[in-house]
C-alpha cells in the first residue's frame, strides 16, 4: 500500500494520542496521507462529502479508518454503524483503536462491523509496536479497497 500512498483517516479527539499515533506511523514508516478529525460527525461529513466537504464529482474515501469510541457528539460507534451501513463506504476497513476493554463495546464493534479492535497502549513504544504489526499485516500483505472502487460499490 505504501508504494500508492492511500489515504487513511484517523477519528482521534486526544491530542496526546493523535501525537503519539503520527509520530508512531512516521517511526515505522507509514507515510499514506492522513485526515484526522476529532468529531465523530465532522468525519462522516468528510466521508459523505457533505457540507463543507462537498466537492462535485470527487470523493473523500479513504483506504483505511482508524476509530477511537470517545469522541464528542457522535462517538466511535455512531460513526462505525454509520459507515458500515452506508453501501459505499461499508468496505472500508474499521480499525477501532482505543481506550475501553468494555466487552459490550469489544462485542458491539465487532457485530457492527469492525474489522479489528485495539486497545491504546500507555507509552509511545506501544503505539509503535501497533502500528509495526498494523503495517505489516494492512499495508504490506492485505490488498486494500481503493477510492475509484467505492463510487461503484452497490
Amino acid at each position: 500500500m505504501n508504494d500508492n500512498l492511500q489515504s487513511i483517516l484517523l477519528i482521534e479527539d486526544g491530542e496526546e494520542d493523535f501525537e503519539a499515533l503520527t509520530r508512531a506511523l512516521a517511526k515505522v514508516g507509514i507515510h499514506n496521507p492522513l485526515f484526522r478529525f476529532s468529531h465523530g460527525e465532522s468525519a462522516l461529513d468528510f466521508l459523505r462529502g457533505r457540507g463543507r466537504y462537498f466537492k462535485p464529482g470527487s470523493t473523500s474515501r479513504p483506504s483505511l479508518v482508524l476509530l477511537d469510541l470517545n469522541l464528542p457528539n457522535a462517538d466511535g460507534r455512531h460513526v462505525l454503524s454509520e459507515i458500515k451501513s452506508n453501501p459505499q463506504l461499508k468496505s472500508i476497513p474499521v480499525i477501532v483503536l482505543t481506550g475501553s476493554r468494555s466487552p459490550a463495546d469489544i462485542e458491539y464493534c465487532y457485530r457492527a462491523g469492525a474489522n479489528s479492535y485495539l486497545l491504546k497502549p500507555p507509552t509511545i513504544e506501544g503505539f509503535v509496536e501497533i502500528f509495526r504489526h498494523l503495517k505489516s499485516y494492512w499495508f504490506d500483505l492485505v490488498l486494500l479497497p481503493t477510492p475509484e472502487a467505492g463510487a461503484t460499490d452497490r
